[in-house]
């Protein structure tokens, strides 16, 4: 008998040649399972026939990758209704995932979303609605924000319109209930709530009204040959209502004295678990509040220079290359280019930095960041979702939407769990029937309603997700952006951080860190030295004259100016010549210098570049120019190493001045001379030594050692976000973000922990008791809806952490 065909369509890019696509087709055919494969070059499309219970797409792109190719997907991010628990997610990322066409599928329970990597080519968006509307849900294109939090908003007002309906009904019936106890029979209640039939009347519009829901998603989840959170509720509740109509009528028949019903059973724990929806519902629209942060801080309109009039758009309508007017205490608009005016601007939302950074014509500015002091009008470079601000939130939510390997595993818990579960509340039911209470079948439901209540997974799907959302939402305020929630999980167990010198430990640029003047006054010696060094382009000599400018010293203009490669300067400023440079280059010129080599050589020990001055053939002084350490570098490495982190230095520096730089930071391990393409084989050395490596680079000579680590984490400039080499980004240019991302990581992790113990463990502890007649089905459900509520507002924890808690956990 044959085996059932399936048929995959992938689009590929990569190929140039007939050849190109025989290549594809022969290593395809090659693979166990597959039928056939035709490789079209001039559609760039591949159709493969294959037995599904054999291989899958993901092993075809896998084959056509290794050949050096490369698979083109389409990524869509969905809306998902109709989900009530753990089950009900799993239940629609299968099914998407089955799709032919469809790559992968991440569906989050908690932002009731799914993204998909697909082609459009093998499956189009009405495939993936049509597929998933058969299994009971719907499954449609995300609408804009706006949009989103009125449904939201929209689900909270009819949960919460159900929850006060069902409780006016309830009442009467827990009054009833109460008076049961012995202790508390001397409350008085109206015997009219006695009534069977009154009972009936108020526990049949709650049962079928409110909650129909759960009957609605009971019949589409059996429908499909599954079980999820509804089944559970519909049986528990139904068990308890029919009974008591069963109970009623035979004591119509009999005339004897009415036995205990369980209407209120049935209503109070539907009008419980409606209460757990609708704080859940209060909380997942909470769990979005860092997106929202972020979005809050754009600005709603420009003022755009057109026809040489002021317009007021909206930030939509800014086009790139418009002129835009930015007054004081105005939120910049977009990202762009000063071309008029200077001012102070604040870029804390980027960088974390409270003091305002000085901006000129020519510099960048950054859309949401603050004009604090001046006028300017700047030139638009980046709108829309080019902008830094729109990467930053793309790097949130997709951190947000993807999944942990954690949750993979509760996943496969919850797709059995519901099963289980029914199966033990079966088992129970005949032991309390026939074995406990033979033939008493009152008795052998409560404790089958119990179990059935007190272990739905509903807060099992929600204890990983909601955690990973608050946790990358609160990240992404200080500053560290998680490219999806694998890495928020994995960085916890980082012990060794490597780190790359110039740029990250140090400013990256270097600065005038020490003057000598053998014969003039420091002044003049400045003033002539810099006037000299001006028309140079070489770094050392602009961060010579940065260094003079900015102590307030004038800089005349030098008459002749002379660059000698490798070597040094020689100018004439006011009439006098100035030689600058290398002891070789001086002493070749005559000039005796030996009463300055001590101190060079001191100054070289520390890291520095000493520059040796003469003026008119006269040895006259000593200038140093460093990279200078972050002032924070030192603070952070020590908070790292007080974590048991082993901090290591990798730079191409040599050893001399790599181990000064280290020394001043308090770190201990150097690995000099090391040239960009010989970093990653460093980190796998240490990986080879059972180390899990995280590499802090700034993400462009070190992207090989970025992407080997376990870890990547690039320190970003404020506005790259987008740095494809690391699994992190560290907007600001400080160390103490590397902390910061291993302590947010650990405190997620350990807060998933606590929310899975309450999902799972709370849950199936508490299954014992019902089971053997210790909790009363009302006190389960009490308990269920609660569980969820408590999974929900752990995980918020994290939105309101401070970072000094993160600083120092």
């Amino acid at each position: 008998m044959m085996s059932k065909q399936d048929e995959a369509s992938l689009q590929i890019s990569g190929m140039t040649c007939a050849a190109c696509a025989v290549r594809i087709e022969k290593g395809l055919k090659k693979m166990e399972g597959v039928e056939d494969a035709n490789v079209n070059l001039a559609s760039e499309k591949t159709r493969v026939s294959y037995d599904p219970e054999v291989t899958d797409v993901s092993q075809f792109e896998e084959k056509i990758e290794s050949l050096g190719y490369h698979v083109v997907h389409d990524k869509g991010e969905f809306a998902v209704s109709g989900m009530t628990c753990a089950a009900c997610a799993n239940r629609v990322e299968k099914k998407l995932n089955r799709l032919s066409g469809v790559s992968e599928a991440n569906v989050n329970f908690a932002l009731e979303t799914a993204t998909v990597t697909y082609d459009h080519n093998a499956v189009s968006i009405s495939d993936m609605e049509s597929a998933i509307d058969q299994i009971g849900y719907q499954l449609y294109e995300k609408t804009d924000r706006s949009t989103a939090e009125e449904e939201k908003d929209k689900a909270v007002e009819q949960q919460t319109g159900k929850f006060i309906f069902s409780s006016i009904l309830t009442l009467p019936l827990l009054w009833s209930m109460v008076t049961h106890f012995e202790f508390t029979q001397w409350i008085w209640i109206p015997e009219l709530f006695m009534n069977p039939w009154v009972q009936l009347a108020l526990a049949t519009p709650v049962q079928f009204v409110v909650g129909w829901q759960f009957y609605r998603g009971a019949y589409k989840a059996l429908l499909n040959k599954s079980a999820n959170m509804d089944v559970l509720v519909a049986l528990g509740t139904s068990a308890a209502y029919f009974y008591s109509i069963y109970l009623g009528i035979e004591w119509m028949a009999s005339g004897e004295a009415m036995a205990d019903l369980y209407f209120e059973t049935a209503a109070i724990i539907i009008t419980l678990i409606v209460l757990g929806k609708l704080f859940e519902a209060r909380a997942k629209g909470r769990t979005s509040q860092a997106i929202n942060k972020l979005l809050n801080l754009q600005a709603k309109t420009a003022t755009v220079l057109r026809g040489g009039k002021e317009i007021e758009v909206a930030i939509e309508d800014v086009k790139v290359d418009d002129h835009i007017r930015v007054r004081p205490g105005e939120k910049i608009p977009v990202d762009g280019e000063i071309v008029e005016g200077s001012s102070a601007v604040d870029e804390s939302m980027l960088t974390g930095e409270g003091v305002p950074i000085d901006k000129q014509i020519g510099d960048t500015v950054t859309g949401a960041t603050l004009n604090k002091n001046g006028s300017i009008i700047m030139k638009a470079t980046k709108v829309g979702k080019e902008t830094a601000l729109a990467q930053i939130v793309k790097v949130v939510e997709d951190a947000q939407g993807s999944k942990a390997h954690i949750q993979r595993s509760v996943d496969k818990v919850s797709s059995v769990f519901v099963p289980i579960v029914i199966v033990f509340a079966a088992l129970t039911f005949l032991t309390w029937y026939f074995l406990v209470t033979p033939g008493e079948l009152g008795s052998a439901l409560i404790p089958t309603i119990s179990i059935l209540v007190i272990a739905c997974p509903c807060a099992l799907g929600l204890a990983t997700p909601t955690s990973i959302m608050a946790g990358s939402g609160r990240s992404a305020e200080i500053g560290v952006l998680f490219k999806g929630g694998e890495y928020l999980e994995s960085a916890q167990n980082v012990d060794t951080i490597v780190l790359d010198k110039t740029g990250t430990i140090t400013e990256g640029k270097p600065a005038l860190t020490n003057v000598y003047a053998e014969q003039l006054d420091e002044y003049t010696f400045l003033s002539l030295v810099a006037a000299a060094e001006n028309q140079s382009e070489h770094p050392l000599a602009r961060a010579l004259v940065d260094g003079v400018t900015a102590k307030g010293i004038p800089v005349p203009n030098a008459e002749t100016f002379e660059a000698v490669p490798g070597k040094g300067i020689r100018a004439h400023v006011k009439g006098r010549e100035i030689l600058i440079g290398t002891q070789q280059f001086l002493t070749n010129n005559n000039i005796e210098v030996s009463v300055a080599l001590d101190r060079k050589e001191k100054w070289e020990s520390e890291g520095k570049t000493a520059m040796l001055v003469a003026i008119d053939r006269v040895y006259a002084g000593v200038l140093a120019v460093a990279d200078t350490v972050k002032e924070t570098s030192a603070r952070a490495i020590q908070r790292l190493q007080k974590n048991g982190m082993e901090v290591l230095m990798m730079t191409g520096d040599n050893q001399k001045t790599a181990e000064a730089i280290a020394s001043e930071v308090g770190i201990k391990h150097v690995l000099a001379e090391v040239i960009p393409e010989e970093k990653g084989a460093e980190v796998q050395k240490l990986q080879g030594h059972g180390k899990k490596v995280a590499m802090v680079g700034d993400g462009i000579n070190d992207a090989p050692a970025l992407a080997t680590a376990d870890i990547g984490m690039a320190i970003g400039t404020g506005t790259d976000v987008a740095i494809e080499a690391a699994d992190i980004t560290l907007m600001r240019g400080d160390l103490n973000s590397v902390a910061d991302a291993v302590l947010m990581s650990q405190k997620t992790m350990r807060n998933i922990k606590q929310n899975l113990f309450f999902a799972f463990v709370y849950n199936t502890a508490a299954i014992p008791f019902a089971a053997v007649g210790l909790l009363a089905p009302w006190v389960a459900g009490a308990a269920m809806a609660f569980s969820s509520l408590s999974v929900v507002t752990n995980a918020l924890r994290l939105q309101k952490m401070n970072v000094s808690e993160i600083g120092e956990a």
